[in-house]
């Protein structure tokens, strides 16, 4: 009874707060628990005609048509070493950024460079691939206009070659990121009492010892619930980046081809709805255990700073 009573007093108290947050639970119900249910799909033989629940069961028949092909490997591969770079590249340069941005003394060319470093993230990934094939295009790109001439080198047919692409999509993945992610934790630094810095430069802290003894250290939770949840993705890979930036160019799919790019070929080109799904599943299931086992090993070393 006490609790029951302790808890409608908490609802009432909080009555606005939970209102407000009612659309973004209904759009989270709404768009990723009730199409779980199609999560079936995985273990069945789909025809369009009887349905999901009509449809003939497989087991995991799916699972093994998948992981039997040399498509499991590399989509695995490719996902996870394009993330882990991404993760680790971006966290070192979006702390950079932001490190550097607080040093801006003045308010309106500090907010100018925060809205420049944020402009790439709100560009639609379709604008960028013509943007970059703007710059690759092997007849009339400025990359081989100016820079390849320059040198007197040949001309590079960018989209027939594979080797350079782990690095153009580093690049324009880290340029898309980097100022969004700089923001966020630009906004913890910002909030550090300015008190610490004081006391530092009254014992003589240059601001190198300001940055790794006071800055970082402060913002370390930020920087840990961030890279966690960059983790909880780590096998769910951009889609614009990762298809339309190469520009689904057949040369380069060994090199650029995710789980999530493989799961949508498989369904454009061959209509195999039960193995994509069996593809997004597995997706699923590996997350949900790298998140866990990243978050216990925040747990161990800090409670505090752990997701849950």
């Amino acid at each position: 009874m006490r609790r029951l009573s302790h808890l409608r007093k908490s609802l009432k108290k909080y009555k606005w707060l939970l209102l407000m947050t009612l659309p973004g639970i209904v759009y989270l119900f709404i768009n990723n628990y009730i199409p779980m249910y199609g999560v079936i799909l995985a273990f069945k033989n789909y025809n369009y005609v009887d349905g999901i629940w009509g449809s003939e069961w497989a087991g995991l028949d799916n699972f093994k048509f998948l992981f039997n092909s040399q498509d499991a490997y590399i989509i695995t591969r490719n996902t996870f070493l394009y993330n882990f770079v991404f993760i680790v590249l971006n966290l070192v340069l979006s702390v950079l950024v932001a490190l550097l941005i607080n040093e801006i003394k003045d308010k309106v060319i500090s907010r100018f460079y925060q809205s420049t470093f944020l402009l790439p993230h709100i560009i639609s990934m379709v604008v960028v691939a013509y943007l970059v094939y703007s710059f690759l295009n092997a007849d009339s790109g400025l990359v081989n206009r100016l820079l390849i001439k320059w040198f007197g080198a040949e001309a590079i047919s960018w989209y027939g070659e594979p080797k350079y692409w782990p690095y153009i999509l580093v690049i324009v993945n880290a340029w898309k990121n980097v100022g969004y992610l700089s923001i966020i934790y630009f906004a913890s630094i910002i909030g550090i009492d300015k008190e610490y810095y004081e006391a530092a430069t009254i014992d003589g802290a240059n601001k190198w010892k300001q940055m790794t003894r006071i800055t970082i250290p402060l913002i370390l939770p930020v920087i840990i619930t961030m890279t966690l949840l960059a983790i909880s993705g780590i096998l769910r890979s951009d889609f614009g980046l990762f298809y339309q930036v190469p520009m689904n160019t057949g040369a380069l799919i060994p090199t650029t081809n995710t789980i999530d790019t493989f799961v949508y070929r498989a369904m454009i080109q061959s209509g195999d709805i039960g193995m994509s799904t069996a593809a997004g599943f597995y997706q699923s299931v590996v997350c949900f255990v790298l998140i866990l086992a990243a978050n216990t090993a925040v747990r161990r070393i800090n409670k505090r700073d752990a997701l849950f």
